[in-house]
């Protein structure tokens, strides 16, 4: 696999079913639990409620992904999850991802992004706060390996 020239621009796009498989690859690879299966995948992908984003470079290299959630009666979106390649750590496709899941929420006139993060994914964390996130609780044991999490939260524009 090649490296990603840390100068290539990320592109987000809607996923498409032709993704399918590069989704479920990346969920395998970045998480050990509380993983999307290809079932959860496919239905969220023509969904009115949940919306899957694909990070890219020059058009051709999957580089990451992001689900967010929408809920009727609320104008809270959420950040369900949110994964890239190793080797595109670092290099803007998070913030791209987290972006354009802002962009999103606010067309879908939702007033704020929440999302959860375990405690101990300093990466994450740190991103997140870099980009405007504040840390408004913590769950424990939210994850199916007993892991706690924190839940943030950005108020959009």
């Amino acid at each position: 696999m090649t490296p990603m020239p840390a100068t290539a621009a990320v592109r987000v796009r809607r996923a498409e079913l032709s993704d399918l498989d590069d989704l479920v690859a990346l969920e395998e690879s970045s998480f050990a639990t509380d993983r999307l299966s290809r079932g959860q995948y496919r239905r969220h992908l023509d969904s009115e409620s949940a919306q899957v984003l694909v990070a890219s470079a020059n058009h051709r290299h999957f580089l990451g992904t992001a689900v967010v959630f929408f809920r009727k009666g609320t104008q809270v979106a959420r950040l369900y999850s949110i994964a890239t390649k190793a080797e595109a750590r670092g290099k803007g496709v998070g913030s791209a991802l987290l972006e354009a899941a802002e962009r999103l929420a606010e067309r879908r006139r939702c007033t704020s992004l929440r999302l959860e993060v375990r405690t101990d994914n300093d990466d994450a964390i740190r991103l997140y706060e870099r980009l405007g996130y504040q840390r408004i609780g913590r769950y424990a044991r939210y994850y199916g390996d007993g892991a706690d999490a924190w839940r943030y939260e950005k108020v959009l524009d």
